[in-house]
Parts: C-alpha cells; structure tokens; sequence
C-alpha cells in the first residue's frame, strides 16, 4: 500500500501552520502533505485539534470570530489564504461531511441540487442527471429513487448521511473532509459509510478525523497522529502509512494512544 502513494501527486499540504483562536495557539507548527486519491485519517485525543486541522482545508475555521493562522495552506499548489483566494470556489472544490447528519429542510431531490443551482445549473435534465449521479456514488439511489420527493428528514440516520455525502459530490468537489461522520451511526451504517469511502478514493482525496482505531485501519492509506503538548497547542506527531504506523509507530506515544493506554 504504501509505495503507490509517493507516485500520486500532493493535492493538499500545510507549511508551518499555527492556529489561533484569539490569543489561543489550538494548532502549532502544522507541516503536512496530502497526496491526491488517498484516504488519511487524523486521529489523537479529544481537544487536540483534529477537527481544526481539517476545517483548514475549506477555510470553515474563518467563520469563527477571533481566529488568525500563520504559515501556508496549498490546494493544488494554490495558495487558498491568499487575499486573491475565492472561498465559494475553494469550497466547491473542498466538500465537507460533518459529525452528525445535516440534511436541508427539504426534499431527497433538492437537497442533491442545491449546490449545483448555486453555482449556475438550471437545466432540470442536467439536475436529474446530477441528483442520479450522485445518489448512485453515495450507494443511496436504488433505496430513494422512487421517492425522492421525500423529505431528507424522512431517511433513516444512516441514509441521512449518505444523503449529506451525494449533497457533497453534487458540485463535483475534488476533496472530501469527513469529521467523525460514523459517529452518530449504528455498525451496519457505519461499514456502509466506509465501503463507501473506500469506493470514492478512486476519485477523491479523503481527509477523515476519527476517534475508531479500527476504522483508522480499515479504511485508510495514511494516518496522523496528533496530541496536545504542554503548552495546551495540538501538534502533529507523526504521520505515515496507516499499516506502518500500526505495526511500528516511530513516536511512542503514538504507540501508547494507538494501543488504548491514553486518549
């Protein structure tokens, strides 16, 4: 597994990231490079700053009052802090699947184009074409297909997310940020999800934070380890191939939170 990673190309990567909020450090000193069409899961203990680290990528920390970051965020070697940054556009490009299922207020059907009528499709055989598309990539379009004047609110837990997931790949992103998204499900929606991911790294770079050590192993290429240091700011510890890491972590206190001696 780990030798077809350094042939892809580096689709995101951080050059000494500090996060602030306000005059709080919750990240320090970030340096990471995500390669194209992987699946990377970010794992450590509660409050060190996975989730931050992931809302860097689409730039969702912005809209938290008081925040300020230091050093370089690149998405296809684009700088996305510069001031010239488009957020609509980086946002499209950069999707996110949050930690419980959010479907709009709305029907199966318009939950799926409510993206792409943003960003300017108004054709309905064009939006038919999308909503089936995406349904099918987020293995929910046989089980709504009949139905898809249905309420997403309507859907069971497991499907809600799948539902949040095709909203997602409505507008075509090229990345995938997945914050604890099989927290809130039963087991049986939960291999779903992974199958599912699992399918989709063909096409996307996929960005999870996960608290299961044992989804870490199953679905991912590469894993980071953080931690909170003694100055309270969450740090990346170390980051490799998820098989190596788990077999042979270099850091010990990797080995002591992979093994459930802390966290």
């Amino acid at each position: 597994m780990g030798d077809f990673l350094f042939e892809l190309c580096v689709k995101l990567k951080t050059e000494a990231v500090n996060l602030y909020y306000s005059s709080f450090l919750a990240l320090k000193d970030i340096t990471i490079d995500i390669s194209e069409r992987t699946i990377t899961a970010i794992i450590g203990p509660s409050g060190c700053g996975k989730s931050s680290l992931l809302r860097i990528f689409n730039r969702m920390n912005d809209l938290i009052p008081g925040v300020k970051i230091e050093g370089s965020v690149f998405l296809d070697d684009i700088s996305i802090y510069d001031k010239a940054a488009d957020i609509v556009s980086l946002r499209k490009k950069v999707g996110m699947v949050f930690q419980k299922p959010n479907p709009f207020p709305m029907s199966i059907y318009d939950n799926i184009v409510f993206g792409p009528k943003h960003h300017g499709v108004k054709r309905k055989r064009d939006l038919d074409d999308i909503v089936e598309r995406s349904l099918s990539q987020a293995a929910l379009w046989e089980e709504v297909k009949d139905n898809l004047k249905k309420s997403g609110f309507d859907l069971s837990p497991g499907q809600q997310q799948r539902l949040c997931i095709a909203r997602t790949l409505a507008v075509e992103p090229d990345v995938i940020l997945m914050d604890e998204s099989c927290s809130a499900l039963d087991p049986e929606s939960t291999m779903k999800i992974e199958e599912l991911m699992l399918d989709l790294a063909n096409k996307y770079t996929i960005l999870i934070v996960t608290h299961n050590m044992e989804q870490a192993l199953r679905v991912s290429d590469m894993a980071a380890f953080m931690m909170i240091e003694q100055d309270k700011a969450g740090r990346l510890v170390e980051y490799a191939p998820t098989l190596q890491m788990f077999s042979n972590p270099r850091d010990k206190r990797t080995e002591d939170y992979i093994t459930g001696r802390f966290g």
